[in-house]
């Protein structure tokens, strides 16, 4: 099983953990600064949707190149679709979380791409990672 720990004991795993962690924030203010704009003027849940499906398209395309070094290919799109629907679910339910327990509405977006962050990391190294021959 490939955990978070397991991952980043070789040198590939921390410079792929680094490329994810540089995607991931580059797409978290994509998403965060679409949600901040629009929810100004449309309902908070509404505007961080929408912001997370645009920076999702962004998202497979610079996790592809730049974080695994892959080629594009239809099993690991759905795997990446699949992926983000559980991270969207999560997403949904800690940012609905936040809301109830009143953190601040500018500030439960980043305690939940942190949170979710970690989760999503792991399911796309199995996705991504080349087959070994054992």
């Amino acid at each position: 099983m490939h955990t978070i720990d397991t991952i980043l004991h070789s040198d590939a795993g921390k410079a792929q953990f680094i490329r994810f962690v540089l995607n991931g924030c580059f797409s978290a203010s994509i998403h965060y600064g679409i949600y901040f704009l629009m929810q100004l003027f449309i309902e908070v849940n509404t505007s961080y949707a929408i912001g997370y499906i645009v920076s999702f398209i962004i998202n497979y395309i610079t996790t592809t190149y730049f974080t695994f070094h892959a080629t594009p290919s239809m099993k690991k799109f759905i795997g990446f679709c699949g992926s983000h629907g559980i991270n969207f679910l999560l997403h949904v339910i800690l940012f609905w979380c936040c809301m109830q327990i009143g953190i601040n509405r500018y500030i439960a977006p980043i305690i939940v791409m942190g949170i979710a962050m970690l989760v999503q990391f792991t399911i796309l190294h199995l996705i991504f990672k080349p087959k070994s021959k054992e």
